[in-house]
C-alpha cells in the first residue's frame, strides 16, 4: 500500500536528518578545537520501484538517505600565541607526525619538546621534519625532530688562508713614540713594547686563550708585532710566562697610512689535546701611524667555543633554526608537509589526526611553500573552520525538514486509522 510507504519515506527522512544534525552536533561541539575542519552531510534519494505510464516507465521514490560526509577543508581563522612551537600552516598540507610505527597527518600545531627532546603533539607523537648535519647542511632523510642533542660545535680560529678567518686587528700606533732601549723581549715584553691589547683565539677543541699582541717601534715608520700566550696554555710552556707564538713587521709611509705587514711566524701548540702547531692568521688591514695616542679601532677573529641550545626560530619555510649560547645559529630541520590528491577523503580516526585512504591517494612528502602546499607561521595555531552561523542556519533547516518529514507519519497514520475505520 502506498500509505505505507510513505511512512517509510518519513522514516527515512527522519533518519537522514538525524544523521545530518550529528555531523552539524559535531561540528558545533569541536568550534573551539584547533586545526579541526569541519564536516557537511549530502543526501541522496532512494527508488523503490518503477510504474508503467502512457508516457513510459516512472520511478516513484522511497525517501533519502546520507550518500556520504564530506570533510571541509578550507582554510580556519588564526591565533597567535607565545608558544615559538605553536605552528600553523597558512595554506593547503599537513603536518606529519608518528608513533614509531603508523604515520598520521593533523592540521593542529599544538606542539611542545618532549623529555627526551623530542618535538611531538599532546600525545606524544613525534613530529616528522627533513633534518640536517651539525654542519647546519641537509642530509637528505627525514625522522623526528629532536632538539636535545643540538650542540654548536666549536671553530678554532683561522689561519687566515681563507677570506674572512683569523684575526683582524686595526689599530693606530702613535708615530711619537720612541723606540724603545732594548730590543722586544718576551719575558719582559711591557718594557720592551710601545702598546699592548689583548684577544681571544679558540683552538680546534673550541677552548679559549688569552693572547696580547705587543707593539714595539723599530724605527720611523717601522714597527714590530708580537703575539704572546701565557706558557701554561703552550706545549713546553712555563705558567706565567709568555711564549711568543706569532709576530712580523709593520711598515708605514709618511702620511701615517700602513704600507704593509707580514707574519714572519705563526705557530700555537696549545696544550689540551687540540690540533698540534696550529697557524692562526693574522690581518692588520687599516692600521695607521699618526701622532694621536694609540687606540685600537676595531678588532675581530672567526673562532668561538661550543654551544648549547639556547632558543629556536622557525620562518615560513618550516625551517626550525637553532640559536646556540655561543652567537652561533643554524637550521636543526624542516617541518615535513604532506598533500594529497583528494585530501577531502583523508579517514578521520579522532584527535585531530587524519589517515591515507584509498580514496585520498598517498602522501606527497614536501616542505612549506613547495609546489601548492601552505606556509608555516610559527608562535600561531590554526583555529577550527567551523562557521557558527552557517551551521545554525543549516540546523534550523534540518531541523524543520525533520519536523515535516514526522508530518508525513502522523498523517500516514490518520489515513491507516480511516482505512481500519471503514470496517465499523
Amino acid at each position: 500500500m502506498s500509505i505505507l510507504s510513505a511512512l517509510y519515506c518519513g522514516a527515512s527522512g527522519i533518519a537522514a536528518m538525524s544523521k545530518s544534525m550529528q555531523v552539524i552536533g559535531n561540528n558545533i561541539a569541536n568550534v573551539s578545537t584547533v586545526g579541526f575542519k569541519g564536516s557537511r552531510a549530502e543526501f541522496a534519494d532512494l527508488l523503490s520501484q518503477s510504474i508503467n505510464t502512457p508516457a513510459g516507465k516512472k520511478q516513484i521514490g522511497r525517501g533519502v538517505k546520507v550518500e556520504a560526509v564530506q570533510s571541509l577543508f578550507h582554510q580556519g581563522s588564526f591565533e597567535s600565541t607565545s608558544v615559538v612551537t605553536d605552528v600553523a600552516l597558512n595554506g593547503s598540507g599537513f603536518f606529519v607526525l608518528t608513533d614509531g610505527n603508523e604515520t598520521y597527518f593533523t592540521r593542529a600545531g599544538q606542539f611542545r619538546v618532549d623529555s627526551e627532546g623530542y618535538l611531538t603533539n599532546a600525545l606524544g607523537m613525534y613530529v616528522d621534519g627533513f633534518l640536517y648535519d651539525a654542519s647546519g647542511l641537509p642530509t637528505g632523510t627525514r625522522g623526528p625532530i629532536n632538539l636535545s642533542s643540538a650542540t654548536a660545535l666549536p671553530n678554532s680560529t683561522g689561519d687566515g688562508t681563507t677570506a674572512g678567518t683569523g684575526v683582524f686587528l686595526s689599530v693606530n700606533l702613535d708615530s711619537r713614540e720612541a723606540v724603545p732601549g732594548a730590543a722586544f723581549n718576551a719575558l719582559d715584553p711591557a718594557a720592551t713594547s710601545n702598546f699592548s691589547t689583548s684577544l681571544t683565539v679558540y683552538d680546534s677543541l673550541g677552548a679559549p686563550h688569552t693572547t696580547t699582541v705587543y707593539f714595539n717601534k723599530t724605527a720611523d715608520n717601522a714597527w714590530e708585532w708580537h703575539a704572546l700566550v701565557d706558557g701554561g696554555e703552550i706545549v713546553g710552556g712555563t705558567a706565567g710566562t709568555g711564549v711568543e707564538c706569532a709576530g712580523g713587521t709593520l711598515s708605514f709611509d709618511t702620511t701615517g697610512a700602513m704600507t704593509g705587514f707580514t707574519v714572519t711566524s705563526s705557530d700555537f701548540d696549545f696544550v689540551g689535546g687540540a690540533t698540534a702547531n696550529q697557524v692562526i692568521g693574522f690581518d692588520f688591514t687599516g692600521t695607521s701611524q699618526v701622532a694621536v695616542s694609540s687606540v685600537v679601532n676595531s678588532l675581530t677573529q672567526d673562532g668561538y667555543g661550543p654551544g648549547a641550545l639556547q632558543a629556536i626560530d622557525i620562518d615560513s619555510d618550516g625551517v626550525i633554526t637553532g640559536v646556540f649560547t655561543n652567537g652561533v645559529a643554524r637550521p636543526l630541520a624542516q617541518f615535513t608537509i604532506a598533500s594529497f590528491p583528494a585530501e577531502s577523503n583523508l579517514f578521520r580516526i579522532g584527535d585531530s589526526l587524519f589517515e591515507e585512504s584509498v580514496a585520498s591517494g598517498q602522501a606527497v612528502y614536501s616542505t612549506a611553500g613547495a609546489g601548492t602546499n601552505g606556509s608555516v607561521a610559527a608562535s600561531t595555531l590554526e583555529l577550527s573552520n567551523v562557521d557558527l552561523t552557517t551551521e545554525f542556519i543549516t540546523l534550523i533547516a534540518h531541523q524543520r525538514a525533520f519536523q515535516a518529514n514526522s508530518k508525513i507519519i502522523t498523517a500516514g497514520d490518520e489515513l491507516l486509522q480511516d482505512v481500519i475505520n471503514m470496517k465499523r
